[in-house]
């Protein structure tokens, strides 16, 4: 475990938050995980030279975009 908030821990947070019934808009803990989250996964990809290769969207839509360019 690196310390840092990653995308998969904010959203795990996001959905137990509105799952709970608990507000998930501006300035609320689960959009500060998000963007804790979006920032330490831009640090990495500068760090290893990488590039998201799409705009956003979630895991999966993200998983599926890279599987499709094999």
């Amino acid at each position: 475990m690196s310390g840092k908030m990653t995308k998969e821990d904010s959203q795990r947070i996001q959905s137990s938050q509105s799952k709970g019934g608990h507000d998930t808009g501006a300035n609320t803990f689960s959009s500060r995980s998000q963007s804790a989250g979006d920032k330490h996964q831009s640090s990495a990809q500068k760090s290893s030279g990488g590039t998201s290769g799409g705009g956003g969207g979630t895991g999966a839509q993200a998983g599926a975009q890279a599987e499709g360019k094999k």
